[in-house]
């Protein structure tokens, strides 16, 4: 098993450059290794799901934790290549990091997104995806809401709503609204948004909260005040008949968020324990070349969760 202490990474500084990778070639004998990394990175339920997609899939893997120094983040993933690994997942506070990393393979999500979650080498160069959006994408169409034709209200304009605009708006969602605290900062992923899609511009536009206008299909809360116990300030009448609020974060019980859309006219709410799966399950299909099933995995999640 990889673990936390697995690898030693040297110290460097803090301006990365693409890396070239010197891989070590693997064995028949040797089970692929993969890992999340992260910092914290002990509470990542990776390790499990990915498990449980291999034991499904048939498929023998070793996939760990490791964390990876502040200040040492592009040597760990060096040294993890060039010891033989084949994927990693990332996490926070890495996501931009891993961008700069394998900006010489991104995938086209990942450009838009500005971030990276999942890295991979081909011909010794390192490669990289976002499967955030395709998560989110997933889980919304596993309640029974999918984009094509809605209306969607997307909460907040950081790295978590940037990974998601592109699956939203390629699955024909009928308009985008962006809104944040700062209308500022919405304004101008909106616009940045609509410079790099210009055939989706039309469908967006951006605000303040108290903007965010009313009758929604769908509202996604894309911030990370449930983590500390905040719902957004949003404005009343947001939901439309049978709407849907979902919160990208998720816990043992009904976020701030999914409690204030409760309250507020949501017919459904849910949380980001599915987006969590789907994003994994994308990732797993980019290193695997299968799409495991999901439900089973997502359910003993779900327990989990409850019963801690």
């Amino acid at each position: 098993m990889v673990t936390s202490g697995f690898l030693k990474p040297a110290r460097m500084n803090h301006r990365h450059a693409p890396l070239t990778l010197h891989t070590r070639p693997m064995t028949t004998t040797v089970p692929a290794q993969y890992a999340v990394v992260g910092n914290p990175i002990e509470h990542s339920r990776s390790p499990g799901i990915h498990q449980a997609f291999a034991r499904q899939c048939g498929i023998e893997l070793v996939y760990g934790r490791l964390l990876a120094p502040l200040d040492g983040f592009a040597a760990a993933i060096e040294r993890f290549f060039a010891e033989g690994g084949r994927g990693l997942n990332v996490t926070v506070p890495f996501k931009e990091q891993a961008f700069e990393l394998a900006r010489d393979g991104l995938s086209r999500r990942a450009e838009l997104a500005g971030a990276v979650n999942t890295l991979w080498t081909d011909g010794g160069r390192l490669r990289g995806c976002n499967t955030d959006g395709v998560g989110l994408l997933a889980d919304l169409r596993r309640l029974g809401h999918d984009p094509a034709g809605r209306h969607i209200l997307l909460v907040g304009a950081g790295g978590a709503a940037r990974g998601v605009l592109l699956p939203l708006l390629e699955a024909e969602c009928a308009h985008l609204r962006i809104v944040n605290r700062g209308a500022q900062r919405a304004t101008d992923l909106c616009a940045e948004t609509a410079a790099k899609l210009p055939q989706f511009s039309g469908l967006l536009s951006s605000g303040a909260l108290p903007d965010a206008g009313a009758a929604w299909d769908i509202v996604i809360n894309a911030t990370s005040g449930g983590l500390s116990g905040q719902a957004p300030a949003l404005p009343g009448g947001l939901y439309a008949p049978g709407a849907l609020a979902y919160d990208m974060v998720y816990g043992s019980g009904p976020t701030p968020f999914m409690r204030q859309a409760a309250t507020m006219g949501a017919s459904q709410c849910a949380d980001g324990l599915g987006m969590l799966v789907g994003q994994a399950a994308a990732s797993f299909e980019i290193w695997h070349g299968v799409a495991p099933s999901t439900e089973a995995v997502l359910a003993a999640l779900r327990d989990e969760l409850r019963a801690a």
